[in-house]
């Protein structure tokens, strides 16, 4: 059915009526291609509606899954040097998602993917600081490295928040830690562990917010989020 474009794109839960109407001022919506002007209607069956260039989906159609993604694979939906990427690993979900935020082509574990540009927008802007939690093994004086990198620390010229950093078995002089951090800067766990003298052999994520990565699900596996899931990954941005 046709509907005014804000009334539209707040029953998608994009955000308020109100606040549609300056995004739609902004020219950050258009319809079928072409920028939207305060007034246009659009049907969603029928026309193909883009938010800052994100295609809109009701609600009740967008898809939402969790990839354990496994080291090497490139955390985006296609690589100009030929590498393999995570879209290959969800081809057969039936829809082009993309991934909230990113892990390394090292790195392993917990990666949502999803067709939701507003969940994606607000699960990764800064201003949240949603939980990250890692498995990391580590070599290197530990005993030195763990209270520069719970420490205070700067990358990039920034003040970052203090990590969480537990201490866990340690065999073959590799020790595994468990790393909490709330921002999400680029190879942020790996630069942190390196201001503290320690070399990284294995990263993996378990944790995003209250989501818990699935322990059934094996390297380059993925299943779609529960009702119960998703509820816990809207929480944090309540």
């Amino acid at each position: 059915m046709e509907e005014r474009l804000q009334k539209l794109l707040s029953a998608c839960g994009v955000g308020s009526r109100r606040a549609m109407e300056e995004w739609i001022v902004a020219g950050r919506v258009t319809v079928n291609g072409q920028v939207a002007r305060l007034g246009d209607k659009a049907d969603l069956d029928r026309d193909q509606v883009a938010v800052d260039g994100v295609p809109l989906r009701p609600e009740k159609d967008r898809i939402y899954l969790m990839l354990n993604k496994p080291r090497g694979y490139v955390t985006t939906l296609s690589d100009e040097q030929g590498r393999k990427t995570v879209a290959q690993l969800v081809s057969d979900c039936g829809r082009r998602v993309w991934p909230v935020g990113r892990l390394d082509l090292e790195s392993e574990g917990l990666l949502i993917m999803t067709d939701d540009g507003e969940l994606t927008q607000r699960l990764i802007h800064p201003s949240h600081e949603v939980e990250k939690e890692y498995l990391v093994w580590v070599v290197g004086d530990v005993n030195k490295g763990l209270p520069i990198l719970s420490g205070p620390m700067e990358l990039d010229g920034e003040a970052i928040v203090p990590a969480q950093v537990k201490r866990g078995r340690a065999s073959g002089g590799v020790t595994q830690l468990s790393v909490t951090i709330h921002q999400g800067k680029n190879r942020q766990v790996r630069r942190m562990c390196a201001k503290a003298g320690l070399t990284v052999m294995r990263l993996k994520r378990i944790r995003e917010g209250k989501l818990q990565l699935d322990r059934i699900l094996r390297p380059g596996q993925w299943r779609l989020l529960t009702r119960e899931e998703l509820t816990l990954l809207r929480e944090e941005n309540d």
